[in-house]
């Protein structure tokens, strides 16, 4: 055998009628992916937003952070997640003597993850709390890199956690507010939290649900049963029910806590049927949970004549959680979208078919472009959902329109990415034993959790005729477009973008004066235009940044592919005829910007 280490392959590559050049296509090595890198030092995007929104000595506490927690999640936490994904949660519902214990068995590779996700993040926490900077950006793109490796990780760890604690916070009794914060408060019930809303008669029609309460004195008696828990490992769940004499519709809907524990140490009535044997997520332990005389609190204020024993505001106060958590859905769809990318370039430079790698065919550069602009600009949106300041905004702005509106696009495109990441494997993306076929299967989910597509749209309208929400996004789309330069095109893609915001808020005055059917059923182009003019928008914001401070242009590339393919006219000829590609000229340029690979 040579001592070249090239040849020394395993048998399989090392075919009798085959050269040492030929063998060397089959080396495994070459076929690494995403995993073992660091995914924060190899994503120059998330460096660019971290500095677009973190002033330096608020950068340089974190960035170590962000470093290390790139380093678990593309080593450990990315193996633990496929090791968990073969090998997931089981129940085991009765004891030995028959009893129904209803204990979700989590396998050791889930445990140790969330041990040491858990563990990283606390200690950033710690640092900037040392330093009197906000983690909550930090916290943010720590999620953003787990996500990648696990969004059922994800899932359990921020299912509802910020929903208990702040109805247990306003509304529980005092003895239990102090109990169920105090275990939050010392990390005992990280991802130890679910809502459960869903049931067979009901989905997304919340008020038909059939879950009942009635008092038992200073607490309530739950029983029913739920058909889909997210998380079934939790210790505190929040739950939608309708209390005797309440009536029976939507207004009638209270919330509970409902604890794993009775208050006097006893077991309570949790009892789960089974868990689900879903597509994707699975390494969240989804189930079908039934009360039975089970222990709750009501979180609600005070009675109302029209709800009976409730403030008929249950549903509504768990919607307006529920947005809050829908951007926490879009970035799970922002990570599946962003491994699925990182897949795709680490195969496409190492896969050679017809004498080159297919990086360097033209067709695979036009879709990895289209690929690396989409992401970004789900980034830019997801990013700006959150409320946080940038370098050039003193004030940061929550837009309560723009979260629905992000997660339709978003999610939607966590799912075509991996389809595309797919199709970029060829048979290869098809096989279990490859990583793309467990983020299609896992990026399906985002679409449904915390809302459909259709369901997006109907909160988009609420927004538009109950408060006029559109308002301020489309000011801050005018604001976003309003610092721009030439951007190297003479202002071609600013002023593009600007037509379309005026053109948006035209279509939003003419959505308002149909009819019925007609306006319900043009929901959904309305809101994929706003989604397009708003990413649009964002990209023009930081191109402008970019230049200002290292004097890029790279970003600028990207606002003018998107305005070009979701804003232009397209004309009668679709640009075929167009004798110059951008996207193909400095696609280097794009590809570098969007994945930085270090040596391993």
């Amino acid at each position: 055998m040579s001592d070249d280490p090239r040849y020394d392959l395993e048998a399989v590559d090392r075919l009798p009628f085959s050269t040492p050049e030929k063998s060397r296509r089959y080396q495994t090595d070459h076929y690494r992916g995403a995993v073992g890198l660091n995914w924060y030092r190899t994503d120059p995007t998330l460096q660019f937003i971290m500095a677009y929104y973190l002033q330096p000595d608020e950068l340089s506490v974190l960035e170590p952070h962000l470093e290390n927690v790139g380093e678990l999640m593309g080593g450990r936490v990315a193996r633990w997640a496929e090791e968990t994904d073969r090998n997931p949660p089981r129940l085991e519902r009765y004891d030995r003597w028959g009893h129904d214990i209803s204990q979700v068995v989590m396998p050791e590779s889930f445990t140790r993850a969330k041990r040491a996700v858990l563990d990283a993040q606390q200690a950033l926490r710690a640092d900037a709390r040392a330093a009197k900077v906000s983690s909550g950006l930090a916290l943010f793109a720590s999620n953003y890199l787990l996500n990648q490796a696990d969004i059922g990780m994800g899932c359990a760890l921020g299912t509802g956690g910020g929903m208990v604690q702040s109805l247990v916070s306003a509304y529980a009794p005092a003895d239990v507010a102090e109990y169920v914060l105090g275990k939050f408060a010392s990390g005992e019930w990280a991802g130890e939290t679910a809502q459960l809303l869903t049931e067979r008669t009901g989905g997304s029609d919340l008020g038909a649900l059939e879950t009942t309460a009635r008092r038992s004195g200073d607490a309530w008696v739950l029983n029913g049963f739920k058909w889909f828990a997210s998380n079934c490992t939790g210790q505190a769940f929040v739950v939608l029910a309708k209390p005797e004499g309440a009536p029976d519709n939507s207004r009638g809907v209270a919330n509970f806590l409902v604890l794993r524990t009775r208050r006097d140490g006893s077991r309570n009535g949790v009892r789960v049927r089974r868990l689900k044997d879903k597509l994707g997520t699975r390494s969240v332990a989804s189930g079908e949970v039934e009360f039975v005389d089970a222990e709750a609190f009501l979180l609600s204020g005070e009675p109302s004549r029209d709800a009976g024993p409730s403030d008929g505001k249950g549903l509504g106060r768990m919607m307006e959680l529920t947005n809050a958590a829908r951007l926490g859905i879009a970035l799970f769809g922002l990570a599946n979208a962003r491994r699925a990318l990182v897949e795709s370039l680490c195969y496409a430079r190492q896969r050679e078919a017809f004498g080159s790698a297919l990086i360097d065919k033209p067709l695979m550069r036009r879709k990895l472009a289209e690929l690396i602009v989409d992401v970004e600009a789900a980034q830019a949106m997801v990013f700006d959902g959150t409320g946080a300041v940038n370098h050039r905004q003193p004030k940061g702005l929550r837009q309560r329109i723009a979260v629905p509106v992000t997660k339709l696009k978003v999610c939607r495109l966590g799912i075509t990415a991996a389809s595309d990441a797919i199709e970029i494997h060829g048979g290869n993306g098809y096989i279990e034993t490859w990583p793309v076929a467990r983020i299609l299967r896992d990026a399906q989910v985002n679409t449904i959790w915390e809302g459909p597509d259709n369901i997006l749209c109907l909160d988009v309208r609420r927004g538009i005729e109950q408060t006029r929400a559109h308002e301020p996004l489309l000011a801050r789309m005018r604001d976003a477009v309003s610092v721009a330069d030439d951007g190297g095109d003479g202002g071609e893609t600013t002023a593009l973008v600007a037509r379309r915001i005026e053109d948006l808020d035209a279509a939003i005055t003419a959505w308002t004066k149909l009819d019925g059917a007609v306006a319900e059923a043009r929901l959904f182009p309305l809101a994929q235009f706003m989604g397009d003019v708003y990413a649009g928008a964002l990209l023009i914001e930081q191109a402008a940044w970019e230049r200002q401070t290292c004097a890029g242009a790279r970003k600028a590339l990207v606002a003018a592919l998107f305005a070009r393919r979701y804003l232009a006219d397209p004309g009668p000829l679709r640009g075929i005829d167009a004798d110059t590609d951008e996207a193909l000229q400095r696609f280097d340029e794009l590809a570098n910007g969007a994945l930085r690979l270090q040596h391993r």
